[in-house]
């Protein structure tokens, strides 16, 4: 076989890889529809508009409201806290068996009509809707949407159930202790088994036949705008046992997470549902995530809303985001669909982010332009970066996303950055089969590569080289590093392949076609293969 042929072998391993309609090429990946951007607006923005009558109303109102709830709030918690105390005196912050008799009873009894007064006292008139389910009947409550600190009425509402609560909560002084009063299943970041310790006490609790009071979860594990139902958390779902919905609406036009804005309103108003008991049934008890999805449909078609894929890890991302000085929304890529299909961690997807906002920081957008790509690449703008730069925008919008960045870098990037293509790249690239690439080698295959025949490389040459010239470890950790140039340089290997299945059948096998060796296996040389002396 000739050498070619080998180059049309290995090119033909290269998903996507070529340049231009000549000849023949390996087929595209194909863009999968679960890799189109979300059908939904970015769930965990909110944006309020208050005009200047609105804004007026509020500042008047504050004046008066603001004090006289602040201290209202303040001497509820005072009030509360004896009860509270009372309940947990003598109790373990993690508990091992339920707070029962008169203890449970009277400050269940107490605790519960102070909540309603506080919140009263806050604005909040509260409407329910269905009829609460019993322990026996339903041992977890699955609130959403989860949108704000005041959801915490559904809490009240359905009779101080337990909640999951990190453990650093349980050490802030009042509430704190307000808070062990409900009995609750104290998560640790500290401890790397917490997460089993969790599911395992959830468990235990959901399935005592009533012995533990009721667990609320918010599934979502975060807060939202209420625009759709994100993702739920599995962590309700697996024990397996029957869960109730309960549905929250906040039908004022107005409703926001600070506490000062929502005390400067006259009323707030908020509707909770107790929907219909969920019994799982025996596919669902083996598969949380089935069971949870069922669970958020249901709610979501309640609720007149549309689901989708994004998660709390989302949120970290959107956060993680606008610490890199990018648009928060830029971190958003439905991180748990997409890194099931690409197999991507949240290490990996966390230092992507960071290498996306050093591409993209000369953009004031906080997208990534044909420009900025070549200048990143250190390289002109050409055909062949503008088709490898249109594999990465998917929706041909002219710039590239983070989500597009993730699955540009997995699906086209990754598969061509294997060992061997590197390998065999290099081999292309050391004319002389030296060993080293020198600067001019590089020169004249990139200029052949991407049709540019008076390209400067020198400073890509320089970031890859150590000294005057290039070895295969220092051109394979930079490969690795810098997966977009696995098809820049690769592409000059799909150039001989499109050149020999050009050719006429007879000429292809020939093996006295003089060019470079590209193969990374060793073989014998032709004649026609050894340099001039």
């Amino acid at each position: 076989m000739s050498r070619c042929a080998q180059a049309a072998a290995v090119a033909a391993t290269v998903p996507a890889a070529g340049v231009g309609n000549v000849g023949l090429r390996p087929p595209m990946v194909p863009r999968q529809a679960s890799f189109f951007p979300p059908p939904v607006p970015n769930p965990f923005v909110q944006q309020t508009q208050i005009g200047s009558a609105r804004r007026v109303q509020i500042f008047l109102l504050g004046i008066i409201l603001l004090p006289i709830r602040v201290l209202l709030v303040a001497l509820i918690l005072l009030l509360a806290w004896p009860f509270a105390a009372i309940s947990t005196v003598c109790c373990p912050e993690k508990l091992t068996h339920p707070v029962t008799g008169w203890r449970r009873k009277i400050t269940q009894t107490a605790l519960k009509f102070l909540g309603r007064t506080m919140f009263f006292s806050m604005g909040f008139i509260v409407s329910v809707k269905g009829r609460i389910a019993s322990p026996l009947e339903a041992p977890v409550f699955v609130a959403a949407p989860h949108s704000t600190f005041f959801d915490g009425i559904a809490c009240v509402v359905a009779g101080l159930p337990s909640m999951v609560s990190r453990n650093e909560n349980a050490q802030v002084p009042l509430i704190g202790r307000m808070l062990r009063a409900v009995q609750p299943i104290l998560v640790s970041r500290v401890d790397p088994d917490s997460r089993k310790n969790t599911i395992n006490e959830i468990i235990k609790r959901t399935t005592s036949g009533g012995e533990w009071p009721q667990i609320l979860v918010f599934p979502e594990g975060t807060c939202t705008n209420r625009s759709c139902l994100i993702t739920f958390k599995p962590g309700a779902f697996i024990p397996g046992v029957p869960v109730q919905p309960v549905l929250l609406r906040y039908p004022n036009k107005l409703v926001s997470i600070l506490c000062m804005l929502t005390f400067c309103q006259l009323f707030t108003k908020v509707e909770v549902e107790f929907m219909p008991v969920q019994v799982p049934n025996d596919e669902e008890k083996n598969d949380p995530v089935l069971f949870a999805n069922k669970v958020r449909n249901v709610m979501a078609e309640a609720l007149g809303i549309p689901v989708t894929d994004h998660t709390y890890e989302d949120c970290r991302l959107m956060i993680s985001a606008g610490q890199l000085t990018l648009p928060m929304e830029a971190g958003l890529v439905e991180f748990t669909k997409i890194s099931r299909k690409l197999k991507l961690d949240w290490d990996g997807v966390r230092k992507q982010l960071d290498e996306y906002a050093s591409i993209a920081s000369s953009s004031k957008g906080g997208r990534i332009g044909i420009d900025e790509f070549a200048k990143y690449l250190k390289l002109p703008v050409s055909d062949v970066l503008r088709q490898l730069f249109a594999l990465f925008d998917r929706n041909h919008d002219g710039s590239i996303d983070f989500r597009e960045y993730v699955i540009g870098l997995a699906v086209l990037c990754n598969p061509a950055n294997t060992e061997e293509i590197i390998q065999v790249a290099f081999k292309l690239f050391d004319v002389d089969e030296d060993g080293y690439i020198t600067e001019e080698e590089f020169s004249t295959i990139l200029q052949a590569s991407l049709g540019v025949p008076d390209l400067d490389v020198s400073g890509l040459f320089k970031e890859i080289a150590q000294g005057d010239s290039i070895s295969y470890e220092e051109f394979k950790s930079f490969a690795l590093r810098h997966p977009e140039y696995a098809k820049i340089f690769t592409t000059y290997l799909d150039l001989q392949t499109c050149h020999v299945f050009s050719l006429p059948k007879e000429v292809q096998t020939t093996p006295s076609i003089a060019s470079n060796k590209v193969s990374p296996e060793k073989h014998e040389e032709s004649a026609s293969d050894k340099k001039d002396d």
